[in-house]
């Protein structure tokens, strides 16, 4: 029995890691957090309404995420709490009260708050096992942030964030 035990298991792992790549999963590494998610297919979404949405965005002098360099100077240890929170703020405000009469934007705006409620998701366990530290670095930035975005009013700067979505996705994309 035990022979069939660990050809299962070899069988099991070997068609994990041939199953991951053909699904766009992509592990991203997160100081001592580690989560997969399908960077892919929030990149295909978001890049069918990006046009769209930023033609919406009026407030071309503002930025939210200012700049992807500011992103990628976060320490490696402060990347999991970053994204944490950037990920609540798209939850909790972009996703919650962006509004369009465009059903097919809806309907992809909805697609992009299901992928990020999978990668909360990832995050509050990592966070539970306290490898999700928040240092003064990630606070600051993330308080910059929604300093930006509190600048506006909802409805424009959630059109200001999910047109912005692109820096957030290619920095996450670096942390492959």
């Amino acid at each position: 029995m035990k022979p069939f035990g660990f050809a299962f298991g070899l069988f099991f792992a070997v068609g994990f890691l041939l199953w991951t790549p053909l699904t766009g999963l992509k592990t991203l590494h997160l100081g001592s957090c580690v989560i997969t998610s399908n960077l892919q297919a929030i990149q295909k979404e978001f890049s069918e309404i990006r046009d769209s949405v930023q033609a919406e965005d009026e407030n071309i002098d503002i930025r939210i995420l200012t700049t992807t360099e500011s992103l990628q100077d976060t320490k490696h240890s402060d990347k999991c709490c970053l994204l944490r929170h950037l990920v609540r703020l798209y939850l909790d405000r972009v996703f919650k009260f962006y509004q369009t009469p465009d059903h097919r934007i809806l309907r992809k705006t909805s697609s992009l708050a299901n992928s990020f409620l999978l990668i909360k998701k990832e995050l509050a366990i990592c966070h539970s096992r306290m490898a999700c530290h928040c240092g003064e670095e990630a606070m600051k930035k993330y308080n910059q942030i929604l300093s930006h975005f509190t600048e506006l009013e909802l409805q424009a700067a959630a059109v200001k964030a999910l047109g912005e979505l692109g820096i957030l996705l290619r920095w996450m994309e670096e942390m492959m």
